[in-house]
């Protein structure tokens, strides 16, 4: 049974992944966190907390608040910066078997190519994904939400990172297969599709917001029909892999998606539950394929697109 896939078929360096399973940012910290409590070789790739240029405290508490099928969050990407990622925790990945994928958010152009030339010093980053959509910072979403200004940050990253890039989308774009088309065309050799989609809670016994930032972005189960519906979208409509995030809980959330047209998944809140969810769910996927007879995974990449639009899925996986 093979479950290998390819993320960066484009790149000379390429992207191959063990499984499709992926950890999605700011669930599953840097990855030293679950060792000696999952078995962390068995995904297909880590992605790390989102990295911003200088270090931030992130938001005041109260920063998470449960909602029915889903979670809240404002964490506000608090992190200790580029340098500190570099200098600190990148040699730490080194041999290791499962490729760590480094998250970068910032607010300028100009933080962007700054912190991604850094980024590109450490060798144990097997790739970059590009944050232009984080719906709880400040300017998080400035990127993200028009063809024009992702494509700039996209190309402008591209110049000064070596390794494959993939660029991670927002569901609040108001055309988001025009964004994912400028960003494929300006050098993104994969997208993420997608992010936390803006909400909010009143907590009824205080009489006031629940978070303290007043809304924070919605993730867990709840927003897997509406990722879908965008994977399944911009399948149809670029030539690089797609990896879908959002509500992957169990190894048939992950088929739907690919069979929407990703050729990997990330797994996100749901390790807030059962730090080894992403693990079981490539268990999972395993037993999936055996019980349905399907010997390659890249099989079911695309396979609920049109037939017209299926081929070329296929062969990006």
């Amino acid at each position: 049974m093979n479950l290998s896939v390819e993320l960066a078929p484009r790149h000379p360096r390429g992207l191959r992944l063990r499984n499709p399973i992926m950890t999605a940012s700011g669930t599953f910290g840097y990855g030293f966190e679950y060792v000696g409590l999952v078995e962390i070789e068995r995904l297909g790739a880590i992605v790390t907390k989102g990295t911003t240029p200088r270090p931030r405290v992130g938001s005041p508490p109260p920063r998470v608040w449960e909602t029915p099928a889903g979670l809240l969050n404002a964490i506000g990407l608090n992190n200790g910066g580029v340098e500190e990622l570099v200098r600190d925790l990148a040699p730490r990945w080194a041999g290791w078997s499962v490729p760590v994928i480094a998250n970068l958010a910032a607010e300028r152009l100009d933080e962007f190519v700054a912190a991604a030339a850094r980024l590109d010093d450490a060798p144990t980053i097997a790739a970059l994904e590009l944050n232009v959509s984080c719906p709880n910072v400040e300017n998080g979403l400035l990127f993200g939400c028009l063809p024009e200004t992702a494509a700039d940050v996209t190309r402008a990253v591209r110049d000064v990172w070596s390794r494959p890039l993939i660029v991670k989308l927002t569901p609040s774009a108001p055309d988001v297969v025009a964004v994912a088309e400028a960003v494929a065309a300006s050098g993104a050799d994969a997208l993420c599709m997608g992010n936390t989609y803006m909400g909010m809670a009143i907590d009824v016994e205080r009489r006031r917001p629940a978070l303290a930032n007043v809304s924070g972005g919605l993730s867990g189960p709840a927003i897997k029909p509406l990722t879908l519906h965008l994977v399944y979208r911009i399948a149809q409509a670029v030539d690089v892999p797609i990896i879908g995030a959002g509500g992957v809980v169990s190894a048939e959330d992950a088929v739907e998606y690919l069979m929407a047209g990703a050729t990997a998944v990330q797994v996100g809140t749901a390790h807030f539950a059962n730090p080894a969810a992403g693990v079981e769910i490539v268990a999972g996927l395993e037993r999936w394929l055996r019980a349905h007879g399907v010997g390659d995974v890249r099989e079911l990449v695309g396979a609920a697109l049109p037939q017209r639009t299926r081929h070329a899925a296929l062969a990006l996986a």
